[in-house]
């Protein structure tokens, strides 16, 4: 199984059922009236729709193989896990700063130009977040 289609479809699957199966514990609802297990379970099903488009189109492509970089998932996970720890003890907006810089030595090529653009930009998602859609978010 060196088919990385037919592996990505079919992570793209059990993830998909993971969630949506976990959504159905929670009542349903109707359309008109939706419970909170809806919008999880229709974007569940559609994730497994989509999943096995994947291992469908798998069989009638050419396979590729799977080259696994321990490394750059590593640098992932770390930024991810620094993000959450320089927000519990600093705040968001220098976590942020923080994830795009780690995470983006995982790259091809690194330059801080586009690391300072990102950064900017995802700052002020957060803002807009905090202030116009009300969430609690620790910027500062």
């Amino acid at each position: 199984m060196n088919n990385r289609n037919l592996v990505r479809g079919l992570f793209l699957m059990a993830i998909s059922l993971v969630f949506g199966l976990t959504a159905l514990k929670y009542p349903i609802g109707e359309f008109s009236r939706a419970g909170p297990g809806l919008f999880p379970a229709i974007v569940g099903a559609m994730l497994f729709l989509v999943g096995l488009s994947i291992v469908i189109r798998s069989r009638f492509v050419p396979g590729v193989p799977i080259d696994l970089h321990v490394r750059n998932i590593v640098i992932i996970i770390g930024s991810l896990c620094g993000f959450a720890l320089v927000t519990l003890f600093v705040n968001m907006l220098a976590a942020i700063v923080f994830m795009v810089f780690v995470a983006t030595l995982a790259g091809t090529s690194y330059s801080w130009k586009r690391n300072v653009k990102i950064a900017i930009g995802l700052c002020i998602m957060a803002f807009v977040f905090a202030d116009l859609l009300g969430m609690n978010l620790p910027l500062y």
